[in-house]
Parts: structure tokens; C-alpha cells; sequence
């Protein structure tokens, strides 16, 4: 049996997350909750203390605890496919496919996935969006040996990162993440403000020993953050 708090906990996280308590909304106070699960104060305010701790509410002593903004997150050590992210957060998921185009390497896209000159790649560009709203903008170039039928696909319906796990099992991934000023495009396709700084994660990864996909995702910088925890030994 759970301990009352983690109920009291779950209670609460629960009318968070169907939206029933939307963001600036006023929780039951520490009175009530102790009077609705007949529990001690001392426990109600265990659970309003870990969701606090845990950045969902925020408290104002003498006024109450209020549903936190919350900032969508992504991992950066984890690779997680974005639809599962967001529908983990409880949001509808959809994708703007902006384009999906079988090329030849040029010399600048050769050197991303390391090919001749001439190679036949994949390029793509999709916004994923989150109850809505874009929150990542997915640029890749894709090493078409190793997955012959990315042109082809429907990503509305499938994402990238679906597709390419099922292909191209993956062995080695590369991350580097940075702040940066996106370009007039960019910031169209995600709404993003025009003094907006953007947050830049370029993922490569490799498959069978062959760099197979390098892609760079952006996400508005007042929108998103990237989070992760690794214990180490």
C-alpha cells in the first residue's frame, strides 16, 4: 500500500496532467488536503514539499501552492523518440513535414556524414509540434544505403527516429549542444520572437559501423530545455 503522501502526491499530479489544474492554477490547500484524505499536516505538506522540490507547483507562504509553469524537456544522453516525450507529458503530438528529398552529397553535406561526393543521401526538415505549438525544428541527412526507404516514408505518421531505430540498430551516438541565433526560416516555422536565441542540438549517430544520420535539432530557447541524469559506477 502506497504511504499517504505518495497518494496525496498522485492525487494532485493526476489533475495536472488531464488539465483539470492548468498552469497558475490554485491547488487545495494544506487544510483541505488534510481533511479530504484525513491524513496529518505534516503529511500533506510532505507531498506539496516534493512536487515543489520537483518544479511542479511553486508556493507562496500566506497565499498558497499554484500549478509551475511547465518547460518542455528533452534528454540528451537518452535518445527518446519526440512523439513519446510529448504524449508522456499527456500533449497531442503532430509533424509538419517540410520537405523529404532524395540528393547527391555536396561537398558541405558530404563532410556531415563523412561520404563522397556524389553519395545518394535522404533530406529532410520536420517541425514537431506539442499540443499545437512547435518545439523542435529536425533537420537530417540521412546515409540512403543504410536506409533505403526514408524518402519514402510518412512522417506525419512516423517520426525519424522511429524509422531509423528499426533499421539502423544503433551503436554510437555524438552530441554536442549549443545556444545559438537562428535564421529568419527557422524562427518562422517555430514562432519563435525576433530577438529569440535558440537551443541547437546536433546528434550523430552511427549503425553497423557507418555514420548514418546527422541531424540538427533546434528547439526556441523560452520554450525548452534539455535535462539528464547518469549515475556513474
Amino acid at each position: 500500500m502506497s504511504p499517504r503522501y505518495a497518494v496525496i502526491k498522485e492525487y494532485l499530479l493526476g489533475a495536472i496532467r488531464s488539465g483539470e489544474l492548468a498552469p497558475g492554477d490554485r491547488l487545495q490547500s494544506e487544510s483541505e488536503l488534510v481533511t479530504k484524505f484525513s491524513v496529518s499536516r505534516m503529511t500533506a505538506n510532505r507531498a506539496l514539499r516534493e512536487l515543489q522540490n520537483e518544479g511542479i507547483i511553486h508556493r507562496m507562504p500566506g497565499v498558497g501552492s499554484f500549478v509551475a509553469e511547465q518547460q518542455p524537456r528533452g534528454h540528451i544522453i537518452e535518445i527518446r523518440n519526440i512523439a513519446d516525450e510529448i504524449r508522456s507529458r499527456g500533449h497531442e503530438y503532430t509533424a509538419d513535414v517540410e520537405m523529404c528529398d532524395a540528393e547527391r552529397a555536396t561537398s558541405a553535406t558530404a563532410a556531415l556524414l563523412r561520404v563522397p561526393v556524389g553519395t545518394k543521401i535522404f533530406h529532410s526538415m520536420i517541425v514537431h509540434n506539442e499540443a499545437g505549438a512547435p518545439i523542435q525544428l529536425e533537420e537530417r541527412f540521412v546515409l540512403a544505403s543504410s536506409a533505403p526507404d526514408y524518402g519514402s516514408m510518412d512522417f506525419s505518421k512516423v517520426t525519424p527516429n522511429e524509422y531509423l531505430t528499426r533499421v539502423a540498430p544503433l551503436e554510437r551516438v555524438d552530441h554536442t549542444v549549443r545556444a545559438m541565433m537562428p535564421d529568419a526560416r527557422t524562427k518562422a516555422l517555430l514562432k519563435m520572437r525576433a530577438d529569440e536565441p535558440a537551443l541547437l542540438l546536433i546528434r550523430q549517430t552511427w549503425s553497423r559501423g557507418k555514420l548514418v544520420s546527422y541531424a540538427r535539432l533546434t528547439h526556441p530557447g523560452s520554450k525548452f530545455e534539455f535535462n539528464d541524469t547518469f549515475t556513474v559506477g
